[in-house]
């Protein structure tokens, strides 16, 4: 059986898609398939006028770095980094020097705008797990990307903190005009969003717009019962 079977989506610019379905139905997949992390059998993957598939592994790690954010369950961050460095990072390992003033404002700038400014010069390991995951937001938003895939974002965190990550998704895709492409299994975090894709055995089962936490929940027991 194919992990993805037949699957064709359009994420328009600015958007906030939830990506939706049971363990093992393909969204993670799709979510690695989109982000240029695996490569398709057949099919092609287009980010704006840029098919994914015709790229060099160079170009397409350039490509990654520079113009896709991540934020995913596992955060990744470096213990050894303070968090203004492991804000940074996509753009040292882009070539930029770890002193640049530029690097340095960049790092600053997100960060306040995740709320972690004054916290800059710690260490990850001094935060708590939803800072942690702010970080990685700050991290993901620092190249200034078209689009931003997260994976569970939410998934290891108490309702109260989970609410703070997708108030800054949310936000990354109104006031600052990003993309997010959200994997998620939680319906209220799903109902963040603008529109919910609901895959099953590796294709598209439905889209819900404008998603409510009811709603979504009532398709995903649809899909476990069907």
């Amino acid at each position: 059986m194919n992990a993805l079977d037949g699957v064709s989506v359009t994420v328009e610019r600015g958007t906030f898609l939830a990506v939706m379905g049971r363990s093992g139905s393909g969204k993670t997949t799709f979510l690695q398939c989109s982000a240029g992390l695996d490569q398709p059998t057949s099919g092609t993957v287009r980010l704006g006028d840029i098919d994914l598939s015709r790229l060099t592994e160079s170009a397409l790690t350039r490509l990654r770095r520079e113009r896709i954010g991540f934020v995913f369950q596992a955060l990744n961050l470096v213990p050894s980094l303070s968090v203004r460095e492991n804000t940074a990072l996509p753009l040292l390992l882009a070539g930029e020097r770890p002193d640049s003033p530029a690097v340095r404002e960049r790092a600053l700038q997100v960060l306040e705008s995740v709320g972690l400014a004054d916290r800059a010069e710690d260490s990850p390991l001094r935060l708590s797990g939803g800072q942690q995951q702010r970080v990685a937001i700050a991290r993901a938003l620092v190249t200034n990307p078209a689009v931003i895939f997260a994976d569970e974002p939410t998934g290891a965190l108490d309702p109260v903190t989970a609410r703070d990550v997708l108030v800054l998704l949310r936000d990354a895709v109104d006031r600052q005009g990003h993309t997010v492409v959200m994997v998620t299994h939680d319906a209220h975090a799903a109902s963040w969003t603008d529109e919910a894709l609901f895959i099953e055995a590796g294709r598209i089962v439905g889209r819900l717009p404008n998603p409510e936490a009811d709603t979504v929940t009532r398709m995903l027991t649809e899909l476990r019962e069907g």
